[in-house]
């Protein structure tokens, strides 16, 4: 079966693309705007490059024309905290992808635990074995619902248990396959 893009609305696209390209890392993006701490899902991320070190993340709108409140976030303030997500935090990770006001925090809402690891990034999820401290490197018009924006990795926190001194990293992180989550277990 050949598939031909230009006939498939946005959504089914997004369905057979995701369900494609698997198994996806689950990016859990905390930002921080105004006091409120934002942790939203994402599953279309990934490694971009290792010099820069960088990572792209595709972010969709709230509606046509309100931008979702992680790119309002990361474009007006410049930086975002990549926490990988586990077993020990799927329920918090499924509940924190229904949308809120701007005004409410997820962290809050659902009680997430987080911590703060580097005074000048907003904080990452407590129970993630490892987070990413990035800044904004460029975001991407490419005249669709989505923006894809191109985060630099300045620095990372990964649990001592997760890393051996040869600097190889062990991690229980889940992904997604389509609309299920499956576990991604690095040896």
């Amino acid at each position: 079966m050949i598939l031909d893009y230009k006939d498939i609305d946005d959504l089914n696209r997004y369905k057979i693309m995701s369900g494609t390209v698997v198994p996806r890392p689950i990016a859990w993006i905390v930002t921080k705007d105004e006091g409120i701490v934002n942790a939203a899902p994402f599953s279309y991320f990934i490694p971009l490059s290792s010099n820069p070190a960088t990572i792209i993340v595709s972010i969709g709108k709230k509606d046509a024309d309100t931008p979702k409140d992680t790119l309002a976030n990361i474009l007006k303030n410049k930086k975002a905290t990549i926490c990988f997500a586990n077993e020990a935090n799927l329920e918090e990770l499924k509940l924190s992808s229904t949308a809120l006001a701007k005004s409410e925090s997820e962290i809050e809402k659902y009680s997430i635990k987080v911590t703060k690891i580097l005074e000048d990034f907003p904080p990452m999820i407590s129970s993630s074995q490892s987070a990413l401290f990035c800044t904004l490197h460029s975001s991407i018009n490419l005249g669709g619902d989505t923006t894809p924006v191109i985060l630099e990795i300045k620095k990372q926190f990964i649990k001592d248990e997760c890393i051996n001194e040869k600097l190889h990293v062990s991690m229980k992180n889940i992904g997604r396959i389509g609309v299920s989550f499956a576990k991604m277990v690095s040896i």
